[in-house]
C-alpha cells in the first residue's frame, strides 16, 4: 500500500500500512494513521520529530480519520 496523504485545516494526515514506519513516511507536524493487528492507531509527529499517539486504537479507518480531522481542527484554532 502506498501511503495516502490528505490535508485538513493545513495538517497533513498520512494513512500508512502496518509495515510502514512513521519516521520514514511522516515529517514533523504531520499526523499518521496506521493499521495494526488490533485496530487503527493515530500518531502525531511533533516539530522535533518525536512521535506520540493515543493509548488505544480505533475500530476502523473512518473513525481514526475522523479523530485525526478533529485534532487538526483543534490545532488550527
Amino acid at each position: 500500500m502506498t501511503p495516502e496523504h490528505i490535508i485538513h485545516r493545513g495538517i497533513s494526515i498520512v494513512t500508512l500500512a502496518a509495515s510502514d514506519a512513521i519516521d520514514t513516511h511522516c515529517a514533523p507536524g504531520q499526523t499518521a494513521i496506521r493499521e495494526q493487528g488490533d485496530g487503527w492507531w493515530l500518531y502525531f509527529v511533533d516539530e522535533d520529530g518525536k512521535v506520540d499517539g493515543y493509548d488505544s486504537p480505533f475500530a476502523n479507518h473512518a473513525e481514526a480519520l475522523w479523530a485525526a480531522k478533529a485534532a487538526a481542527e483543534f490545532s488550527a484554532q
